[in-house]
Protein backbone atom coordinates (compact mmCIF):
# COMPACT_ATOMS: atom_id res chain seq x y z
CA UNK A 1 0.00 0.00 0.00
CA UNK A 2 1.45 3.29 -0.84
CA UNK A 3 2.09 6.10 1.92
CA UNK A 4 -0.60 8.97 2.05
CA UNK A 5 0.86 12.47 1.60
CA UNK A 6 0.07 14.52 4.76
CA UNK A 7 1.30 17.94 4.12
CA UNK A 8 3.70 19.12 0.88
CA UNK A 9 6.01 21.95 1.45
CA UNK A 10 7.63 24.27 -1.29
CA UNK A 11 10.18 25.55 0.20
CA UNK A 12 13.86 27.81 -1.84
CA UNK A 13 16.76 27.36 -0.16
CA UNK A 14 20.69 27.55 -0.94
CA UNK A 15 21.87 24.66 -2.44
CA UNK A 16 23.96 23.19 -0.03
CA UNK A 17 23.97 25.82 2.58
CA UNK A 18 21.02 24.91 4.55
CA UNK A 19 20.69 26.25 8.31
CA UNK A 20 18.53 24.91 10.64
CA UNK A 21 17.22 28.44 11.64
CA UNK A 22 14.58 31.02 10.70
CA UNK A 23 13.55 30.02 7.29
CA UNK A 24 13.31 26.23 7.93
CA UNK A 25 12.59 25.79 11.72
CA UNK A 26 8.90 26.80 11.46
CA UNK A 27 7.99 25.08 8.43
CA UNK A 28 9.61 21.79 8.70
CA UNK A 29 8.83 21.38 12.69
CA UNK A 30 4.90 21.85 11.89
CA UNK A 31 4.84 19.46 10.01
CA UNK A 32 6.92 17.17 12.21
CA UNK A 33 10.22 16.74 10.27
CA UNK A 34 13.71 16.50 11.87
CA UNK A 35 15.68 19.87 11.05
CA UNK A 36 18.71 18.37 11.90
CA UNK A 37 18.08 15.25 9.48
CA UNK A 38 16.71 17.48 7.04
CA UNK A 39 19.54 19.76 6.53
CA UNK A 40 22.30 17.09 6.32
CA UNK A 41 20.07 15.16 3.98
CA UNK A 42 19.52 18.36 1.85
CA UNK A 43 23.04 19.63 2.43
CA UNK A 44 24.48 15.96 1.21
CA UNK A 45 22.09 16.33 -1.89
CA UNK A 46 22.50 19.45 -3.27
CA UNK A 47 26.27 19.93 -2.70
CA UNK A 48 26.84 20.07 -6.40
CA UNK A 49 24.52 23.13 -6.58
CA UNK A 50 26.25 25.90 -4.56
CA UNK A 51 25.45 29.34 -5.15
CA UNK A 52 22.29 28.55 -6.46
CA UNK A 53 18.68 29.22 -4.78
CA UNK A 54 17.02 25.27 -5.19
CA UNK A 55 12.86 25.39 -5.00
CA UNK A 56 12.59 21.98 -3.08
CA UNK A 57 8.99 20.25 -2.78
CA UNK A 58 9.16 18.67 0.40
CA UNK A 59 6.31 15.69 0.58
CA UNK A 60 5.64 14.33 4.00
CA UNK A 61 4.08 11.22 4.66
CA UNK A 62 1.60 10.04 7.56
CA UNK A 63 4.50 7.65 9.07
CA UNK A 64 6.33 10.93 9.27
CA UNK A 65 8.92 10.29 6.50
CA UNK A 66 9.27 12.62 3.69
CA UNK A 67 10.18 12.57 0.38
CA UNK A 68 12.27 15.71 -1.60
CA UNK A 69 12.03 16.81 -5.34
CA UNK A 70 14.46 19.54 -6.74
CA UNK A 71 13.67 21.99 -9.39
CA UNK A 72 15.64 24.42 -11.63
CA UNK A 73 16.52 27.67 -10.23
CA UNK A 74 14.02 30.28 -10.56
CA UNK A 75 13.55 31.50 -13.90
CA UNK A 76 14.45 35.35 -12.26
CA UNK A 77 17.73 34.04 -10.75
CA UNK A 78 18.73 32.43 -14.30
CA UNK A 79 17.92 35.90 -15.91
CA UNK A 80 20.23 38.20 -13.40
CA UNK A 81 22.90 35.14 -13.32
CA UNK A 82 23.34 35.79 -17.10
CA UNK A 83 22.83 39.90 -16.44
CA UNK A 84 25.83 39.64 -14.06
CA UNK A 85 23.34 41.63 -12.16
CA UNK A 86 22.25 41.08 -8.27
CA UNK A 87 18.36 42.64 -8.64
CA UNK A 88 15.76 43.41 -10.84
CA UNK A 89 14.66 46.95 -11.87
CA UNK A 90 12.06 48.50 -8.83
CA UNK A 91 10.02 50.12 -11.57
CA UNK A 92 10.55 47.78 -14.01
CA UNK A 93 8.24 49.67 -17.09
CA UNK A 94 10.24 52.39 -16.84
CA UNK A 95 13.80 52.10 -15.50
CA UNK A 96 16.09 49.25 -17.37
CA UNK A 97 18.22 47.73 -15.78
CA UNK A 98 20.02 45.95 -18.58
CA UNK A 99 19.26 43.48 -21.51
CA UNK A 100 19.76 40.13 -22.44
CA UNK A 101 19.83 38.58 -26.20
CA UNK A 102 17.32 36.05 -27.39
CA UNK A 103 19.97 33.44 -27.52
CA UNK A 104 20.03 33.85 -23.53
CA UNK A 105 16.50 33.41 -23.22
CA UNK A 106 16.19 30.19 -25.57
CA UNK A 107 19.70 28.86 -23.20
CA UNK A 108 17.61 29.77 -19.90
CA UNK A 109 14.03 28.49 -21.56
CA UNK A 110 16.30 25.26 -22.49
CA UNK A 111 17.48 24.63 -18.90
CA UNK A 112 14.36 25.59 -17.51
CA UNK A 113 12.11 23.39 -19.74
CA UNK A 114 11.36 20.50 -17.11
CA UNK A 115 9.52 23.02 -14.87
CA UNK A 116 7.93 25.43 -16.82
CA UNK A 117 4.20 24.47 -18.27
CA UNK A 118 5.22 25.07 -22.07
CA UNK A 119 4.27 22.65 -24.85
CA UNK A 120 7.33 23.76 -27.21
CA UNK A 121 10.81 25.59 -26.89
CA UNK A 122 9.39 28.87 -28.49
CA UNK A 123 6.60 28.86 -25.32
CA UNK A 124 9.36 28.72 -23.04
CA UNK A 125 11.54 31.88 -24.64
CA UNK A 126 8.14 33.48 -24.43
CA UNK A 127 7.59 32.53 -20.88
CA UNK A 128 11.16 34.03 -19.97
CA UNK A 129 11.32 36.95 -21.98
CA UNK A 130 7.95 37.62 -20.12
CA UNK A 131 9.44 37.00 -16.86
CA UNK A 132 12.47 39.22 -17.65
CA UNK A 133 10.35 42.34 -19.12
CA UNK A 134 8.56 41.92 -14.99
CA UNK A 135 11.97 42.53 -14.55
CA UNK A 136 13.33 45.40 -15.96
CA UNK A 137 15.27 44.13 -18.31
CA UNK A 138 15.30 43.78 -22.26
CA UNK A 139 15.58 41.16 -24.77
CA UNK A 140 17.12 41.70 -27.83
Amino acid sequence: MAKKIVKQLKLQIPGGKAVPGQQLGPALGSAGINIGEFVKRFNDETKGRVGETVPTIVSVYDDRSYSLAYKVEPASALILKAMGKEKGSGKPNTAKIGSITKAQAKEIAEKKMPDLNAASIDAAVRIIEGQARSMGVEVK
